[in-house]
């Protein structure tokens, strides 16, 4: 009935400079399993001299890393992909008992931190320079060398998948790594570190946990010149600032409020699976920063639509997140759980419908388990129309008007993706260039090619990721001029 279990009880150490260590006056966290609000295992708090060690260690061991032949980095890599591959079905479980993430999800994170780190060793060849225009009396070409040391901060959604895989670019193009994870979803990352033993050498990789000090400790330290955050729009205000006395370059993967355009003529079943699927609900429980959680839906078939969305969304299976059968786990944590709750009370507060979910299921009775959640007549003045929510909360708006639609869509701070549903390719095309968004799908779930660019307009980010941009973005760029003798 159910994929392994076993939950994770033992105390957790930091992996720095290639040892195991306990925070340096000696604080720890507890992990809780969401679905039980039990404890599963301690981590360390890391102290300001824990993330010195941790950027010192990095800094030791990044030029050996760096010189080494990219075909040697890309091999070491190769390798880790096929430990977290060995390791796949203990990686899930851990992350759904840290996580909440249910198991079918937790299992196609691990596959995707896998496919990344083959995606950027294969890459390794195109961190290169070019020769440029030279005259008789000069040569001149480029090259492209890493940075060093590189602070990465991931967030507690898809917590091995952006530990593993966020670390591939990187450390392709050479750099030495501090890892920092959520600090709720911590256990994932740690074991990372453990599968990288042997394999990257002492110091490459270094994994430091704790609460936000410590990412801002990282972001702030001087010997860290490359900064790479995914989260939320105010914690990114705060990494661009506190790297700002260094003038570090930063990139930003942040938030969205992703419409879901429904033209008249698409079909509304077939829409609307479309919308279950592209609020990754069965893979995080809405807590995804492309979930197209505003749907802007034709008037002419909005009810059609609706009615479909709701009998989808009320089909969905909520329970043990371990569960082969379960399609949506806990949220993530009790804070993130009663944030979600206030934006549900709100919507009704200010004069939404609420036409599916919105509470807490029958029978589970522990665990920050909520039903997905459906709002009917929302209008652009409310707040469940304009704020990131991160949970299973879909917003349904109506439009007649195919300007009014595009202003509407375009009328939030966000731009990170969006979804038209259509049949009309004139229509698809034409509608895909007036949307504010770094990714518009066109009667897609959310899914995208191994290496798509993907990155945000407005307030949803800094820099792509996920493809040969991201690789370079972990690069400088250096001007060579050989004055010939004549």
């Amino acid at each position: 009935m159910t994929a392994a279990t076993e939950r994770p009880t033992r105390p957790r150490q930091m992996y720095i400079g290639g040892q195991w260590c306990d925070a340096a006056d000696g604080s720890t966290m507890v992990s809780l399993d969401p679905a039980t609000e039990e404890p599963i295992g301690t981590v360390p708090i890391a102290a300001q001299a824990d993330v010195d060690r941790a950027v010192a260690a990095a800094a030791a061991a990044a030029p050996e890393w760096g010189d080494r032949p990219w075909p040697e980095r890309a091999a070491a890599l190769r390798a880790l992909a096929e430990r977290i591959d060995a390791a796949a079905e203990e990686l899930a479980a851990l992350d759904t008992a840290d996580a909440g993430l249910p198991i079918n999800g937790s299992r196609g994170d691990v596959r995707s931190a896998a496919d990344e780190i083959r995606y950027f060793a294969g890459l390794g060849g195109e961190a290169k320079g070019a020769t440029l225009p030279s005259t008789p009396a000069q040569l001149a070409m480029s090259q492209r060398e890493p940075y060093g040391v590189v602070g990465r901060i991931v967030p507690f959604n898809h917590p091995f998948k952006f530990a593993a895989g966020k670390c591939a670019a990187p450390l392709m193009a050479g750099n030495a790594v501090v890892l920092k994870p959520a600090e709720h979803t911590s256990l994932s990352a740690l074991r990372f570190a453990e599968l990288a033993a042997g394999l990257l050498p002492p110091g490459v990789l270094n994994v430091v946990t704790g609460p936000g000090r410590v990412g801002a400790a990282l972001v702030e330290h001087p010997r860290v010149e490359r900064i790479a955050f995914t989260g939320s729009v105010p914690t990114g205000r705060a990494v661009l600032r506190g790297a700002a006395d260094h003038i570090k370059h930063v990139t930003l993967e942040l938030g969205g409020k992703n419409p879901m355009i429904v033209f008249p003529d698409a079909d509304p079943r077939r829409a609307a699976a479309g919308a279950v699927a592209g609020m990754n609900l069965r893979r995080s429980m809405g807590q995804s920063c492309q979930s197209n959680s505003r749907i802007l839906v034709h008037r002419s078939i909005r009810e059609t639509f609706l009615a479909e969305l709701v009998e989808q969304v009320n089909a969905l299976t909520v329970g043990n997140p371990h569960d082969e059968a379960t399609d949506l786990g806990p949220l993530a944590f009790r804070e993130h759980y009663e944030r979600v709750l206030r934006y549900v009370a709100l919507g009704v507060e200010q004069g939404a419908r609420l036409v599916a979910g919105g509470r807490r299921p029958l029978g589970l009775d522990r665990g920050h388990y909520l039903q997905p959640t459906v709002f009917a007549d929302v209008t652009q003045d409310m707040t469940i129309a304009t704020d990131e929510i991160f949970g299973p909360v879909m917003a349904v708006l109506d439009w007649q008007d195919e300007d009014e639609m595009v202003e509407l869509a375009n009328a939030v701070d966000y731009g990170l993706t969006a979804n038209i549903w259509t049949d009309d390719l004139h229509r698809a095309h034409r509608t895909a260039r007036r949307l504010q968004a770094g990714t518009v799908w066109v009667n897609g779930t959310g899914r995208k090619p191994l290496g798509t660019p993907f990155g945000g307009y407005k307030h949803s980010g800094l820099g792509t990721e996920s493809s040969l941009d991201e690789l370079l973005s972990y690069t400088r760029l250096k001007s060579v001029v050989v004055n010939l003798r004549q």
